[in-house]
C-alpha cells in the first residue's frame, strides 16, 4: 500500500508492504524498520530504528493531528486508491494515470479504450494478497488508453490505463 502523507507542509511517501507476516516499510523511498502496536484507541506504540515512541491521533471534521510526545503535527493522509484523495490532489482537467495501489495481477480489465467513464467507475481490477481492488476513475472522461492487460503482473504505482 502506499500513502502520501502530509506532516506540517512537508511531503512524504509511505509504502507498507506485508511480506511472511511482516511490514515491510519504506519512507521517502528509505527501508525504515518500524513496529507498532495500537496500544488504544487512537494511540500507537512505535518503534522506529530503534527508538520508542508514542504517538496519539486527534482528529476534528476537518483536521487531523498526531501528538509525538509534547509536539502537535497537523497531518493529511491520502490513499492513491481513494476517488476522495485523486479528487482533491488536483482539478481534475487534463489526462489521469490510473495506477496500480499496490503489487498484484491484472485479473480484468473492464472497458476498453475510447469508452465513456463515469467517475467513480471501475476501469481494472488488480489482485493483490488474495483480495480483488477495483481501480476505479478518478473523473468522468475516456479511456484514451488501457495499458494493463489480463494476466499480468503489476508493481506498485504502474500505469494501468489513462482517462482523459
Amino acid at each position: 500500500m502506499i500513502y502520501n502523507i502530509n506532516v506540517d507542509g512537508r511531503d512524504h511517501r509511505l509504502e507498507l508492504n506485508r511480506v511472511d507476516g511482516r511490514w515491510e516499510t519504506r519512507l521517502n523511498g528509505r527501508e525504515v524498520a518500524i513496529d507498532a502496536v495500537l496500544a488504544r484507541r487512537d494511540v500507537l506504540s512505535i518503534i522506529i530504528a530503534g527508538k520508542a515512541y508514542e504517538i496519539k491521533r486527534e482528529r476534528t471534521a476537518t483536521d487531523m493531528h498526531l501528538w509525538v510526545g509534547p509536539r502537535r503535527y497537523a497531518v493529511q493522509l491520502r490513499d492513491p486508491r481513494s476517488l476522495r484523495s485523486r479528487a482533491s490532489a488536483d482539478d481534475g482537467k487534463g489526462p489521469r494515470k490510473l495506477l496500480a495501489p499496490m503489487p498484484g495481477k491484472v485479473v480484468r480489465v473492464l472497458l476498453k479504450e475510447e469508452s465513456e467513464v463515469e467517475a467513480g467507475q471501475g476501469v481494472v481490477v488488480v489482485e493483490a494478497m488474495k483480495m480483488q481492488n477495483e481501480i476505479k476513475s478518478p473523473k468522468k472522461g475516456v479511456v484514451r488508453k488501457i495499458v494493463a492487460t489480463e494476466g499480468a503482473a503489476v508493481n506498485a504505482g504502474d500505469v494501468l490505463a489513462v482517462v482523459e
